[in-house]
């Protein structure tokens, strides 16, 4: 029972990121094999800015596939002062480097910007050691995108929800611009904590990539002898 239970986990886990991970994210079909639009973006203190979003897409994952899969991502933020700052993902898990992270959360506390995301999928979440909670947290500094923890976030962000549109918009949906309503329209049916609020505390019996499995334990780095197979009777 207790190993049908754990398989079960890992089954609803790969189903939640298959939503709102990678297979989320749709073909505009505006410009080949890409995708794009602007939307707004609510700050804690109400103010609002632009992002601007462009994918470069792949192929269709399945004969039955209406979207192509997303290669990359680049975002751009517009900032209060007039400047504007790039947020680059990459999603092909077939490189080592860590990457494959959906951003769900925008904003700036005493002129820094922070940006919280979540790994899309089993393997970007074992590529960044498997945090819990599951959110990969950074801040922008020195012109560059730094890696915090948790402790390091500003407090007023702590517990706040997705700002910009988790994943992305269905091809045949896909408008050229969001406001800040139609960015809370998009995140509404989503309903799974830690893919649209900053957690403080560890997710726990959860049912996304937490349950994944641990591709560093021996189970799946160990060489293990296959099952003697034995001779034919006579």
């Amino acid at each position: 029972m207790g190993m049908s239970n754990g398989l079960l986990r890992v089954f609803k886990a790969i189903g939640l990121v298959v939503i709102f991970g990678v297979s989320m994210c749709a073909c505009a079909g505006l410009s080949g094999h890409t995708m794009n639009w602007k939307e707004e973006v609510k700050l804690h203190d109400g103010q609002v800015i632009i992002s601007e979003r462009f994918y470069n897409l792949g192929g269709y994952p399945g004969l039955d596939a209406h979207e192509r899969v997303p290669l990359d991502e680049t975002v751009t933020f517009k900032l209060p002062n007039g400047k504007s700052i790039v947020w680059k993902n990459d999603f092909r898990d077939s490189v080592p480097e860590q990457n494959s992270l959906n951003h769900f959360r925008f904003d700036i506390v005493n002129g820094v910007p922070y940006l919280a995301t979540y790994p899309a999928g089993c393997i970007a979440y074992n590529k960044w050691g498997r945090p819990n909670p599951p959110q990969v947290l950074f801040k922008y500094e020195g012109e560059q995108w730094k890696r915090i923890a948790l402790a390091e976030l500003p407090p007023e962000l702590i517990g706040t929800t997705a700002n910009v549109i988790v994943g992305r918009p269905a091809s045949s949906l896909l408008k050229s611009f969001y406001t800040v309503e139609g960015v809370d329209a998009k995140n509404y049916p989503i309903s799974t904590p830690e893919y649209k609020t900053i957690l403080r505390e560890p997710v726990k019996n959860g049912d996304a990539v937490t349950s994944c499995p641990d591709f560093n334990s021996p189970q799946y780095r160990s060489f293990k002898a296959p099952l003697p197979m034995r001779p034919p009777e006579k």
